[in-house]
Formats: structure tokens, C-alpha cells, sequence
């Protein structure tokens, strides 16, 4: 049977994701953002918590991992980088590692950035992907801990997945994502009609992730910072034609104030 995931809003703008396994009855927190909610969607579910895969440190990531193991005793996954700074991990995992589920793989990438070890859950088998704060629908994560080299290599480790792969980040920034895409790129015509979807979706309270990588491909101004024309667009700025890393630091620094 296909994996299930099951998303739901938590706190102010984090969606919570359960990723379930019907085979093994296995099922992972993606991330713990409020435990409370976890332990509620997965007890409506009739699933039994048996891991947390942790993408990052941030306490809207992490902050209920101690919560949800003492009340289910399930097993913490968390990435080495930014281990240190987690509660109650049993494993730490890097780039090119892999984690199970049930008989489902995940295989682990680095794209560290926003924080340092940030990684991120690719399930190529299921075709999906658990990218964090690392990268979102038409945008990408402030750049906390690293630098625009790191960011760059990081992004294009999941420009590199199938084009077809589903992505769940794991906020709801997508209507101000667009605000700045279209100011970053604004002839891009597959992006005008990709704002008016997300304009349309979110008028209606609709969730905009998950999201298919391929239009991101197309129209994410922070995965197309080697595209020669957006170059030139943001030469006066910091950006240069030729040179990806310095065009994704203009746009992320231009972000960072937009």
C-alpha cells in the first residue's frame, strides 16, 4: 500500500505533516512544531508515532521532539549538524544517509543553509520530498547560519531531484513568496499565471503546499539564479551574469527587506 501523509496547520504558519506506513503501521512526525497537535492528529488517525525525522534545530521544528517521545517512546532522527542543539535524538544522519519506513527509504540530503545542517527527506520510491524551511513554494528560507555558497550547492541538490517530486515545506509563505518572485522576475509569464493560482488558492483557504519541483523550476527566482536573463536583471544589485552564487545573495538579501 502507497505511504500516507497527512498535513495539518499548527501554530501560526507551520503545517505538521505524519508520514504513515499502512504495511508496517510505522509512522513518522516530519518535524515537531507542537506536540500537543501531533499526538491529537495521529491518536484521530489511529496511528501510533514510531519516529521523528528532524530537518533542522529550530524550536518550530524540534521544540516538541521530548513531548511526543515520552508520551510514544518513538525513535528521534535528527541531522548531525545541528544535532547539538536538539532534544532526545537516538540517531544523528548526514548527506547520503538513509532512513527507513516500514520498507520505505528516505534518503537524507544536505541543504544546510538556513541552518547549517539542515537536510532534507527524500522518498524517491513515493516520488515526495520533506525540504523544511530549506526551500517553498516560490521561495527559500532566510539564510540564518550560512552562506551563499552553501545555500546555492544546497538548492541545486534539489534542482537535481525528477522534476515530478512532490514537495512539502513547511510553512504557508507562498502569497508573500509571489509578492517578491514577481517583483524579482516580473516577465515571466508562467510565474504571473502561477501567482494568480496561488492568489486564487489562498482566497479560498486553500493550502499551497505541497507543490510539484518541475514549476518551481520554472518559476522560483532562488532555484533560477543561474538563468542569464534574471542576471542581468539583478546585476545593478549585487547579482552578476555568470555568477549564480552572487545573483541568489542579491535576491535573498533583497528579500530579507522586501
Amino acid at each position: 500500500m502507497p505511504l500516507e501523509v497527512h498535513q495539518f496547520p499548527c501554530l501560526e504558519d507551520n503545517y505538521g505533516f505524519l508520514l504513515h506506513d499502512p504495511d508496517s503501521s510505522e509512522t513518522a512526525c516530519i518535524d515537531t512544531p507542537d506536540a500537543d497537535a501531533y499526538l491529537r492528529e495521529a491518536a484521530h488517525k489511529g496511528w501510533q508515532i514510531t519516529h521523528i525525522w528532524n530537518t533542522h534545530w529550530h524550536p518550530d521544528h524540534a521544540g516538541g521532539n521530548e513531548a511526543i517521545k515520552a508520551a510514544t517512546g518513538c525513535t528521534v532522527i535528527a541531522p548531525a549538524g545541528d544535532a547539538a542543539k536538539i532534544a532526545a535524538v537516538d540517531r544523528t544522519v548526514k548527506h547520503g544517509d538513509f532512513v527507513c519506513l516500514g520498507d520505505w527509504e528516505a534518503e537524507v540530503i544536505d541543504v544546510g543553509g538556513h541552518t547549517l545542517g539542515h537536510i532534507a527527506y527524500y522518498l524517491p520510491a513515493a516520488g515526495i520530498a520533506f525540504v523544511g524551511d530549506s526551500l517553498f513554494a516560490l521561495g527559500c528560507g532566510r539564510m540564518f547560519e550560512g552562506t551563499p555558497p552553501q545555500f546555492w550547492h544546497s538548492l541545486q541538490r534539489l534542482k537535481a531531484l525528477p522534476p515530478q517530486t512532490v514537495l512539502y515545506a513547511a510553512h504557508e509563505y507562498t502569497a508573500s513568496n509571489a509578492r517578491f518572485a514577481l517583483h524579482a522576475d516580473p516577465d515571466n509569464a508562467e510565474l504571473q499565471d502561477y501567482a494568480e493560482d496561488i492568489r486564487r488558492c489562498r482566497e479560498h483557504g486553500r493550502p499551497t503546499v505541497p507543490f510539484k519541483l518541475q514549476r518551481e523550476l520554472a518559476t522560483n527566482p532562488f532555484l533560477r539564479a543561474d538563468d542569464p536573463a534574471l542576471q542581468a536583471r539583478w546585476a545593478g544589485q549585487g547579482g552578476k551574469v555568470g555568477d549564480a552564487v552572487a545573483t541568489f545573495a542579491a535576491l535573498r538579501e533583497a528579500k530579507n527587506s522586501f
